[in-house]
């Protein structure tokens, strides 16, 4: 519907209206004349303007209490005529706003908000906001005259009371809002008034008599109760900013005010003005600096990027036009504008640039006198804040360094405060060393295999635990800090500083290495912020060249491995030998372990604790040997001389947190030289690695790291090193049988890894079969009847001895003759046997040594080589002329450990008999039954009424474990050796209690994997002995002829073997079901049962 744009037809239209809510003012009058104004074009109500609000402006003047609703819809249509109109009346303007204030004010207290619904606070703000914005020309100047000053002061009061204690937010903001419009500070999108400068003078020395009010309120808002929403908190930090902006502006305050006397006629207001002169305004700056560090306290570290945002919108606004008048305030303003600079939200921090600040130049001195200041106090706030605190001031201290940029080396320059800068670092970073975990995990049976084709390293590395903080951004912090100290700084100077104090004591060793770590990365450019924060931009760069960079690295590579920082212990069984050794002359303090070691709590716990400090000091210097690495890239190549050796002495430690470490920086190493893999790695430089195992196995006793070396290279590598590493192998063995008793276990962990290398690289193909997906096994043939019955006829007969002469064909005795292409040549040569490959004979000669130490005393050493000889079984696998000698060799010491030794090493040792049993076969039969089986049958009938009646804790006990092997084992092994019938019978004598519902689940699964394997070496037997013991249903002979059978199973009730039975009757002989409907016997049974008749 068109609007109606004719004066005179507006008028018409509007004026019943207006005279009937003049005499009824009613909600429904007011709807309806609101209705009506909304049908006129703009034009034609601004000239209607005052007509239309007499009537609603009358509701308003009407003495007595007035209708809530009918206010808040008065409120609403003046709101519309405003936002439509302007007002050009300095008279409508000062009436509308003393009313609208009037509705707001409590008619007891007109200091004081009324009590009234939020509707109506809501509508009446919008309603001001609209008679502020609606103000045309330069009337909207006379509300800052002096003799308005009562009245804007109660209506910033009651304005500031709305919005600091008014509970709904929106009612908050909408003052919030008011207050900015009232300064002409409003930052909508409405056209607003721009004043002069004169203007301007005048706002500002009328608003000047309300700043005290103003700033502590706002502020009181601004560090108020978070759950009232950032939307409020930006408001009053709006509100602050741009009263102070306004009131202390750097022109008004160098201008000043002209001495002209306050006119007679003001009164008392008179005594309401302030004359902003320049000793009030440091006065004010000062106490403004109080409020400000309040604020930036609160609002630094806020949850919300938004308040953030606009607390870098104040710092802009306030240096930008107040840095003269605020003098005190420019230092924590600063302080606040750096410390964004690496906020974690990407808009703060791009959201003011240093170096494009017009008076940025001014400030350098300020910077670098903040910084100097904040260095200073450094260690003493690192020390007594809580984590939030030292993330702002790290925050801070990070701000300076990025904006100062080259201009840091000046302060770095001072041996004073890179005093402070070392002392706060080494505090804060001090780790804590108190967890016992650490120096308990151990890492698995050699180093943590990757696999050929992996490229990336993914173990596990547990976190860094300090002792003055928790908060993984404060580390991230420091890191960075360390980083731009490398990137700005003197990487001679930081480097010596920092290497002095990690030789100068211990208690800073672990902090200065993980400072040094930084220090190199930042000075290569690595993980440095890239944004251009800093005054100096132009000549911003690495202040270190590559040379310089190399330099560093090798100083402080060579100190990380020296002897007495690189061969710590981290084992409390070694430390408890070094202990009780007489050659305890380490220089080293923290090698050293109190006299009373073991003898009280207090000294184990210290003794633990600088275990871990150990093991953490050398986590945190092969992390520095990634990082260097990382720093100089290809370069670092001619470094690996010295540093790959060590690496891989300590990949090769039990200690999981030096290996993963180790592997971690092995992982940084290769990439960094542009290596593909770990294999490429050590087989490139497998040269002078095996030169120096080589000469390191001679001196043994001041050498004993190096079997790890070698360890960790047939870890890693592939069979192309197997040429280059057989001479070492012989010396390897040769060391082993010269100190069986002292270096045995050593030894051990490097066959292990030498075995397991050659099974990977030489795979056997019962491994190969085993790696292939399970092929679905073919269909069973039909059965023929008639032949079925033949067969056992024929085979009865000959039982009897019938036939067995027709059987004796003549042709069967007859000599093949002799081929023609047999080389007569060669008949009655020597037999001349061929070369073993390089692996058999490698193989041939550990398992000799396994042999020998089968019976060593040491448990954990028969466990490991128990590991070796199973492996060697592996890979002689392939070769039986070979493996079964060594079989026949070793069976003596592997019968002791079955027999009569601890549980675990039963345990182990039944293990190697199953490989043996898979490789050997025919050739262990009798040994095993004669010599095995009776034990075993025996120990398994001894525990199955034990385990039958334990309860759920019974499962975590070793007996269990011993259990669970030998039931998981002994069917296969049965299988594969194709045991007599008295031998099997035995097995399954023992293992039917394990088919009980009381013994635990895994036992049950496990004895009945038994049975499905002895299923397959004699279905019939075992059909027979399982309806034995529970027989599903009766069997109807297929033939009158056939006598019926009778089982004992048959008839049964329900007892505790007969879930078993039946699972193992459908799963191995079909659906128990589909027999009984079919109520028929077998043919394999009927034989089965026939021939036990027999017999």
């Amino acid at each position: 519907m068109a609007q109606i744009s004719d004066p005179k037809i507006a008028f018409a239209y509007l004026r019943p209206a207006c005279v009937l809510l003049t005499r009824a003012p009613t909600v429904t009058n007011v709807e309806a004349l609101s209705g009506q104004v909304k049908e006129v074009d703009d034009a034609t109500l601004q000239q209607l303007q005052e007509y239309v609000l007499f009537p609603l402006r009358f509701v308003l003047k009407v003495p007595g209490p007035k209708n809530k609703k009918l206010v808040q819809a008065v409120a609403e249509a003046v709101s519309h005529v405003l936002q439509n109109t302007c007002v050009q009346s300095w008279e409508t303007l000062r009436d509308l706003f003393s009313e609208l204030c009037l509705c707001l004010s409590s008619p007891t207290d007109p200091g004081k908000p009324a009590d009234t619904s939020e509707e109506l606070k809501s509508a009446v703000l919008r309603c001001l906001d609209a008679l502020l914005h609606a103000a045309y020309g330069d009337i909207v100047f006379k509300l800052f005259e002096p003799v308005m000053l009562p009245g804007l002061g109660a209506a910033i009061s009651l304005l500031l009371a709305l919005a600091e204690k008014e509970k709904s937010r929106d009612v908050q903001a909408a003052a919030l809002k008011c207050l900015q419009a009232l300064t002409l500070q409003c930052d909508c999108t409405q056209e607003h008034v721009v004043p002069s400068s004169s203007e301007r003078c005048a706002m500002g020395s009328t608003m000047a008599s309300f700043l005290p009010g103003i700033t502590v309120a706002v502020a009181r808002i601004i560090t108020g109760d978070l759950r009232q929403g950032h939307a409020v908190t930006i408001g009053a930090i709006k509100v602050w900013s741009r009263t102070v902006g306004l009131v202390m502006e750097d022109a008004q305050i160098q201008a000043g005010e002209p001495g002209k006397t306050p006119s007679a006629d003001l009164g008392r207001i008179a005594q309401l003005m302030v004359h902003r002169t320049q000793a009030w305004a440091e006065s004010t700056a000062g106490k403004l600096s109080v409020l400000l560090r309040k604020i930036i306290s609160c609002t630094s570290s806020h949850q919300h990027w938004r308040v953030r945002l606009e607390m870098v919108e104040l710092d802009d606004h306030l240096l930008a036009r107040c840095s003269q008048s605020l003098g005190e305030c420019v230092g924590p303003l600063l302080e606040a504008l750096v410390g964004a600079v690496n906020d974690e939200e990407p808009r703060v921090r791009k959201r003011f640039d240093f170096k494009s600040s017009s008076s940025a130049q001014t400030f350098t001195d300020v910077l670098s006198e903040n910084l100097h200041s904040l260095t200073t106090s450094l260690p003493r706030l690192m020390r007594t804040s809580d984590d939030q605190k030292k993330l702002f001031i790290l925050n801070v201290f990070l701000g300076y360094l990025k904006v100062l940029g080259p201009l840091v080396s000046a302060v770095l320059n001072s041996a004073a405060h890179l005093e402070r800068i070392s002392k706060a670092l080494m505090q804060v970073l001090e780790l804590d060393v108190m967890d016992v975990r650490i120096v308990e995990e151990r890492s698995p049976a050699a180093t943590i295999a990757t696999s050929p084709g992996s490229q990336h390293y993914a173990a596990h590395t547990q976190r860094k635990h300090f002792l003055y903080f928790t908060d993984g951004k404060i580390f991230s912090a420091l890191m960075e800090i360390c980083r731009t100290l490398g990137y700005y700084g003197n990487i001679y100077l930081l480097t010596d500083h920092f290497l002095d104090l990690y030789r100068r004591s211990s208690a800073y060793r672990k902090q200065a290495a993980m400072v040094l770590n930084e220090i190199v990365r930042g000075a290569a450019g690595i993980g440095v912020a890239a944004e251009g924060h800093g005054l100096e931009s132009q000549v911003r760069g690495r202040s270190a060249s590559r040379e310089d960079l190399e330099v560093a690295v090798a100083s402080v590579m060579e100190e990380y491995t020296s002897l007495h920082n690189w061969h710590l212990i981290t084992d409390c069984e070694l430390s408890l030998k070094q202990h009780c050794s007489t050659a305890l002359t380490s220089a080293n303090p923290l090698q050293v372990i109190p006299s009373s070691f073991g003898t009280s709590s207090s000294s184990t716990t210290s003794a633990i604790h600088r275990l871990n400090g150990n093991i953490w000091q050398l986590c945190i210097q092969l992390e520095g040997v990634g990082c260097f690495a990382q720093a100089l890239g290809r370069d670092f190549r001619p470094l690996l001389m010295a540093s790959l050796y060590p690496v891989l002495e300590k990949a090769g430690e039990e200690t999981l947190l030096v290996s993963q470490a180790a592997l971690g920086s092995m992982w940084d190493i290769s990439e960094a030289c542009g290596y593909h893999s770990l294999k490429e790695l050590i087989n490139e430089n497998s040269d002078y690695l095996l030169n120096d195992i080589s000469l390191n196995l001679q001196r043994l006793s001041q050498h004993p790291q190096a079997p790890r070396v070698l360890t960790v290279m047939l870890t890693h590598s592939d069979c192309s090193l197997l040429p280059l590493v057989g001479d070492i192998v012989q010396d390897v063995l040769a060391a082993l049988d010269l100190s069986y008793d002292l270096k045995a276990a050593l030894f051990c962990a490097v066959l292990h890894a030498l075995m397991k290398a050659l099974a990977r690289w030489f795979p056997s193909s019962r491994t190969r079969e085993s790696a292939r997906p399970k092929q679905t096994p073919p269909p069973k043939e039909v059965l023929d009847i008639r032949q079925f019955l033949l067969d056992l006829r024929k085979q009865k007969e000959l039982a009897e001895g019938i036939g067995i002469e027709d059987d004796d064909a003549p042709e069967d005795l007859e000599v093949p003759p002799p081929t023609q292409c047999e080389d007569v040549e060669d008949v009655g040569g020597p037999d001349v046997k061929a070369e073993l490959p390089a692996h058999i004979g490698v193989t041939k000669d550990v398992m000799e040594r396994c042999i020998h130490l089968l019976s060593d005393p040491s448990l954990r050493l028969r466990l490991k080589v128990l590991d070796v000889l199973e492996l060697c079984v592996c890979v002689l696998s392939e070769r039986e002329d070979e493996l079964l000698p060594m079989a026949h060799r070793c069976w003596p010491a592997l019968l002791q450990r079955l027999t009569a030794d601890d549980p675990l090493a039963v345990l182990r040792a039944f293990r190697v008999l199953c490989t043996l049993g898979e490789t050997c076969g025919d050739f262990l039969r009798r040994r095993v039954s004669k010599e095995v089986l009776p034990k075993l049958s025996a120990s398994l009938v001894r525990q199955a009424p034990v385990s039958a009646k334990a309860g759920p804790v019974y499962t975590h006990t070793l007996a269990y474990k011993l259990q669970l092997a030998v039931l998981r084992g002994l069917g296969s092994l049965c299988q594969r050796l194709d045991l007599g019938e008295a031998d099997l019978d035995a097995v399954c004598e023992a293992c039917l209690p394990y088919l009980s519902c009381r013994q635990p689940i895994r036992l049950q699964e496990a004895g009945r994997s038994v049975f499905q394997h002895l299923i397959q070496v004699d279905p019939d037997a075992f059909w027979f002995t399982l309806n034995e013991l529970h027989c599903p249903s009766p069997y109807v002979p297929p033939h009158p002829d056939l006598q019926p059978v009778h089982l004992s199973g048959m008839g049964r009730p329900r007892d505790e073997y007969s879930d078993n039975v039946l699972r193992l009757l459908t799963e191995e002989f079909g659906s128990a079901a589909e027999t009984a409907a079919a109520n028929e016997l077998p043919l394999d049974a009927i034989d089965s049962c026939l021939t036990r008749t027999a017999y």
